[in-house]
């Protein structure tokens, strides 16, 4: 009989307000350990908070974009638990009355995701162990973050990573978020149960927490699904327990008992007050917004012609997606601009951070300039790639470096006249092609495409030659 996996999420992603939450200290990712931090943010006696208008604001859009409802009125609670990254033995969050609720993203596969709920919080220091010594840095503590809350949704980790990249990409085309995995601006606690195939019954759960990688999480839960397999064909009882990811050995490893809420004694925070935010102001937030990734989508396949897979590509990167509309705006070519882009600017983008700041040498407006020309047929189109070389190696327009008539198309009479010289010497490729074998017909395509120096339209050439050896 075989299993079924069962899989929460829990996404914590820091927000990109220049302030912390209830302070006045910066977000800054980095510096001097303890630089970042002040009486407020580790909770000295006597200081209050005062909490960040910004970070309602960036939770309440986070909300809209993911189908939430918004609690007009909201509170925040103390989470107590002591662990030496919070120096107050507490944190400050929701738990009754969080600021969205009842959101869901709906997968490729037509799976739907329900989002129980998108509450704020401050986020906790963080451990720096060294040999037998452990050191706390305070310098995050205190930053604002949003926590994610899924119901049990997904059945794959397939599922969970089109979940993160979609959430992850709406995060940051909002600018609410960098969704820096790498400096911890996105982390991902990971709940895992699994269950024989047609029992009703989920089973005990598994928490793997704080996963920063895409590619470490897929790993992770197919460990932990395999794990939890063999314990239950061996006879034994799952635990309810926090556990890590060993990156060495690829496996999860016991951490700790897992806590439920009423572990952590909630209460009303009594130094915060209620937060009202009216339904004009909600509004107000949602006509702020960007365009959705979603919605980019849909526009870039219904204005621009563009197929699903070279649509999803751009939107992905949402700083090359706006290069690539700059590109448009100037050619008018939009399948000439996305071909180019995907084919030969993202091999110059080495790397996914390149990608996503767009890092090119040039302007938009320079490569969309050379795109108009071709789709004028002032030039042709095989000589892009000689061209956009130069331009980026030398950062310069098309004007600076050529001359139109460097790059234009042979015309007609001129065609035919590389096509009734390549089909002269290629009497066997002509023969071949005649017995059926239209393959053939290539090697005189490259013939006149050679004598043209690239010159010639390879469609015009390939039309005029079939007609000429039919005939």
């Amino acid at each position: 009989m075989g299993y079924e996996m069962t899989i929460g999420l829990e996404t914590h992603v820091e927000l990109s307000t220049k302030t912390k939450i209830f302070c006045s200290c910066t977000t800054e990712f980095g510096g001097d350990p303890n630089t970042h931090c002040c009486p407020v943010c580790i909770g000295l006696p006597g200081s209050l908070p005062k909490l960040n208008r910004a970070v309602v604001e960036y939770a309440v859009k986070a909300g809209l974009a993911t189908n939430c409802e918004i609690g007009y009125t909201s509170k925040m609670d103390r989470k107590n638990y002591v662990y030496p990254d919070l120096s107050k033995a507490y944190q400050i969050s929701q738990l009754d009355y969080p600021l969205c609720k009842n959101g869901h993203m709906t997968l490729s596969d037509g799976q739907t995701i329900r989002l129980n709920r998108i509450h704020i919080e401050e986020d906790a220091g963080k451990l720096v162990h060294s040999g037998n010594d452990t050191n706390v840095d305070y310098n995050r503590g205190g930053v604002p973050l949003i926590e994610i809350v899924t119901e049990p949704d997904f059945h794959s980790a397939q599922q969970v990573r089109e979940y993160l990249e979609n959430l992850r990409l709406i995060m940051k085309t909002l600018d609410v978020s960098d969704c820096k995995m790498q400096e911890g601006s996105m982390r991902c606690d990971v709940n895992i149960s699994i269950r024989r195939t047609g029992d009703k019954k989920l089973g005990t759960r598994t928490e793997i927490k704080n996963m920063n990688s895409l590619s470490f999480i897929s790993k992770a839960i197919e460990s932990e699904y395999n794990r939890q397999v063999d314990a239950l064909e061996c006879g034994e009882q799952i635990i309810q327990e926090t556990r890590r990811f060993n990156e060495s050995t690829g496996e999860t490893e016991s951490m700790r008992g897992k806590e439920d809420s009423n572990d952590y004694r909630y209460f009303g925070d009594p130094d915060l007050p209620i937060v009202y935010i009216s339904p004009e102001e909600v509004e107000q937030l949602r006509a702020s917004m960007p365009e959705l990734p979603d919605q980019k989508q849909v526009r870039y396949m219904r204005e621009y012609g563009l197929s699903d897979g070279d649509s999803m590509q751009i939107i992905r990167y949402t700083k090359l997606a706006l290069y690539y509309e700059k590109m448009v705006d100037v050619s008018g070519a939009p399948k000439l601009a996305a071909n180019l882009l995907i084919t030969q600017l993202f091999r110059v983008l080495e790397d996914e951070e390149a990608k996503e700041n767009a890092s090119l040498p040039i302007p938009a407006e320079y490569i969309g300039e050379v795109l108009k020309l071709v789709n004028e047929g002032k030039i042709s189109n095989n000589f892009i790639k000689k061209i956009l070389d130069e331009m980026l190696e030398k950062q310069k327009p098309f004007a600076e470096l050529f001359k139109i008539s460097d790059f234009s198309m042979a015309d007609e009479s001129e065609t035919e006249s590389f096509v009734d010289a390549a089909i002269a010497e290629s009497a066997a490729a002509v023969q071949d092609y005649l017995a059926g074998k239209e393959k053939a017909i290539f090697a005189i395509i490259g013939k006149v495409m050679k004598a043209s120096k690239g010159k010639a339209d390879a469609k015009t050439v390939e039309e005029m030659i079939i007609k000429k050896i039919k005939n």
